[in-house]
């Protein structure tokens, strides 16, 4: 008798079950788990909980963090070519993952030099604008690729200091999954990242309207689903956002920080 694989949702540092129980099956003789409406309050409460020590730690730190997740998903490199099909294709997609990450653990100390800026005023004052964490990011991951579509936009999020609830892709869920089993030995405080999977029409309404969820990368939305996320973010003032270049930039990062203006008298 065959055994089948039951995957599991990574919420809070742990792999749990679905609240509801329920699974499908979109790749073979597994089954992955379908979250729920509470699945996603879940992750979102452990995110919050997790922000203000994860964007508390110093750059230097979360840059080490992020190399450790590089580390860490090179030495299953094999694992994740063989679960992709194999091939040149799936090998160059898990090298490109990792170099995803080490790039972004090489920016974690270098945001406020870029992003920042010193503003010239009328007055004897210092005034600075800096870059701050916009805090819980819930990340739709793009169907494909579907190991580096979601690195692409997980790296960015992290290296600014912002903790994330990830939606995998509905119908290639398995590498997500399993890049969550990678992310929990890389040394992330419990509830930094959160993965969830199941159907988007169940999951996205409520990553929308969530009063915690402080904006969301819209990137394996379709246009509809887009225009829907949109309405409903529109009512808690929620950063809605759909990047689609696949370049890695620190630009990309601020797209999920606020700028904070500062000013200092001089001399002071």
């Amino acid at each position: 008798m065959e055994v089948r694989k039951t995957y599991k949702l990574f919420v809070n540092g742990e792999f749990v079950r679905s609240e509801s129980g329920r699974a499908y099956r979109p790749a073979g003789n597994v089954n992955v788990p379908r979250g729920s409406r509470k699945d996603v309050r879940d992750a979102v409460r452990a995110a919050r909980a997790a922000f203000a020590g994860w964007a508390g730690r110093t750059a230097m730190n979360r840059g080490q963090i992020l190399y450790r997740a590089a580390e860490m998903l090179d030495g299953r490199g094999a694992q994740f070519v063989e679960l992709m099909g194999g091939g040149a294709r799936a090998r160059r997609e898990v090298e490109q993952s990792v170099e995803m990450l080490v790039w972004y653990a090489g920016w974690t100390d270098k945001l406020s030099q870029v992003t920042g800026t010193v503003n010239p005023v009328a007055g004897p004052y210092f005034n600075f604008t800096i870059p701050e964490p916009t805090g819980v990011v819930a990340i739709v991951a793009p169907e494909e690729p579907p190991l580096l579509g979601l690195v692409r936009r997980l790296a960015p999020a992290l290296c600014g200091g912002n903790v994330v609830v990830a939606l995998a892709p509905e119908n290639d869920p398995l590498p997500a999954l399993t890049l969550a089993e990678v992310l929990a030995t890389s040394d992330f405080p419990a509830g930094v990242v959160n993965v969830l999977s199941g159907q988007r029409r169940e999951l996205l309404p409520t990553l929308a309207a969530h009063m915690d969820v402080n904006a969301i990368d819209a990137a394996g939305c379709t246009a509809d689903e887009t225009k829907a996320i949109e309405l409903a973010a529109a009512d808690n003032v929620k950063r809605v956002i759909k990047v689609s270049s696949a370049e890695r930039s620190p630009y990309l990062v601020a797209a999920f920080m606020e700028m904070k203006t500062v000013w200092h008298p001089i001399g002071v």
